[in-house]
């Protein structure tokens, strides 16, 4: 393959060394020799640091840097991003078990459509995609591609074309993922799920086969960063929430004026009731 058809992988690790085996292994396992994968570590957490040393010697493991502070999403994002020079870069984080020819299928649908900006394998369960909500948002591209757009993707399982940083630079400070997604479908970057869909296994996931999250006193000793930041009290809350949430992502307009101004401000208000009655956040 040529030079420019090269996948830069942001692997982001923290304190989970279950999980990071399973991610590294399967992650490894799915690429070929364009592909190199990146590993940010956050905190010091020895069992983890253990696992990822064992597989320092990895011939797909490019780079790999150690950041005792946890610096969640934003500055590992922007070392990739500031570094590589795949002309496509990829994140994934540590609770998700990438399918075989993940990559390859979103590369090729790159190639082939010039407008697709981020595009996304499916994080949540398959039973949660309802074809009658996301028809409508399916759409055909040139070469046979299908995508169910969206003017955001979650922040795992993703695909960017490096000439998005053209439009986008690099995340700035307190701007989320979703965010940078809005902004580059504003200058009018396609994004989405890969349609027909291509299932990734999200483990923070009570679903998953592989979650560690059972019981209610699993899910506080394994609380997922997103349940914390929306105050999920449960397992059940958190269950409900990753079922909303697919819903949420089906209807979506795909008209960024729907998501600013007044709208956005009554979903605000609406959130808080939620988290006053106890109930999750978003």
């Amino acid at each position: 393959m040529s030079e420019n058809e090269d996948i830069d992988i942001l692997l982001i690790t923290y304190n989970r060394p279950i999980y990071t085996r399973l991610t590294l292994e399967r992650l490894f396992a799915a690429c070929d020799q364009t592909m190199r994968v990146w590993i940010w570590h956050n905190g010091n957490d020895q069992q983890t640091l253990e696992v990822i040393q064992s597989l320092l010697n990895h011939p797909r493991l490019f780079k790999f840097y150690h950041s005792p502070e946890n610096k969640i999403r934003i500055e590992p994002i922007n070392w990739l991003w500031g570094n590589a020079d795949g002309q496509y870069l990829s994140i994934i984080d540590d609770d998700c078990l990438m399918p075989y020819g993940w990559a390859q299928k979103l590369r090729q649908a790159h190639q082939d459509v010039p407008e697709f900006g981020v595009i996304a394998c499916w994080h949540f369960q398959p039973e949660d995609f309802q074809y009658d909500l996301s028809r409508k948002k399916i759409k055909q591209f040139s070469r046979g591609h299908q995508l169910l757009q969206n003017l955001w993707v979650q922040g795992s399982g993703v695909m960017m074309k490096r000439k998005c940083l053209e439009t986008g630079g690099l995340l700035k400070p307190n701007e989320g993922h979703p965010g940078y997604c809005h902004k580059l479908a504003a200058s009018g970057w396609v994004n989405g799920w890969y349609y027909p869909l291509i299932y990734m296994e999200h483990m923070d996931d009570p679903r998953s086969p592989h979650s560690l999250l059972k019981t209610d006193e699993d899910f506080k000793r394994y609380i997922p960063f997103s349940a914390k930041n929306n105050n999920v009290k449960t397992l059940a809350q958190w269950q409900m929430q990753l079922k909303r949430s697919a819903i949420i992502v089906q209807k979506a307009s795909l008209n960024p004026r729907h998501h600013r101004g007044w709208r956005r401000r009554l979903r605000t208000v609406f959130r808080a009731t939620k988290v006053l009655l106890g109930l999750p956040g978003r």
